[in-house]
């Protein structure tokens, strides 16, 4: 005899202040969850627990459903209902191709347009992102590794740009690749960062774009070192 439904890692995690939540508050809320990495890519979606964690019907639910299907956090396979989306390898790496290429664009455009507040910020963020590989604190160093990126990015002001680097990166959020990364390698990493940070500071834009594309270079190669077979991945060719 099947023993009791294992509850879903999302339902865990979902939290509803009221019931009858609107239909952005329960898509802001599925996104929150999808991207703090706390839910493996895989994890069902039952839609009637869901509905029943917010106090609403199917239908509020289902569209908000729909829209994460659109920007890539979940994928619905009939007979199957909703699961928060896989990736294959090779779709990790496509999309870690096009965050190089969107963040050095991005890059060119702030440092025209950075000031002592975006200084002060980058600064701030690069000491969390050393806190947390002090304290070999993986969560943490996934969430700070990701300000600080975007603390360099976002003084360009070019938001249609801002946006498609966050719906890149947005994707890769489940499946949390730099929790996988080891020690020495977010340390060689954070030197990287180091170096992006200096040049950024000092405005040298051709010191900037190489730092950050060396940087990429070595994330590409950490992402090729990922375990395989952790249940993370689609199989891939």
């Amino acid at each position: 005899m099947a023993g009791p439904r294992k509850r879903s890692a999302l339902i865990a995690r979902l939290v509803s202040d009221q019931p009858g939540g609107s239909q952005a508050s329960i898509l802001s809320e599925l996104r929150r969850c999808l991207l703090d990495g706390e839910v493996p890519p895989g994890t069902p979606i039952p839609l009637d627990e869901v509905a029943q964690v917010f106090g609403v019907s199917r239908i509020p639910v289902r569209e908000a459903l729909k829209t994460l299907i659109g920007e890539g956090l979940v994928e619905h396979r009939p007979n199957l209902g909703y699961h928060v989306a896989r990736l294959t390898t090779r779709e990790l790496h496509e999309l870690y191709v096009v965050r190089e290429v969107l963040e050095v664009a991005a890059l060119t455009a702030a440092v025209a347009s950075a000031t002592e507040q975006d200084d002060r910020e980058a600064t701030a963020t690069h000491e969390a992102l050393g806190r947390a590989i002090a304290a070999h604190d993986v969560r943490g160093y996934h969430r700070d590794s990701r300000r600080f990126h975007l603390a360099l990015v976002r003084p360009c002001g070019m938001h249609r740009l801002m946006a498609m680097l966050e719906s890149a990166w947005n994707t890769t959020e489940p499946v949390q690749p730099m929790a996988h990364v080891p020690d020495v390698a977010k340390v060689e990493m954070h030197h990287d960062h180091e170096e992006m940070l200096a040049a950024f500071l000092a405005r040298d834009v051709e010191r900037l774009v190489a730092a950050a594309r060396a940087h990429h270079g070595r994330l590409r190669a950490s992402l090729a070192a990922l375990p395989r077979h952790t249940g993370l991945f689609v199989d891939s060719d």
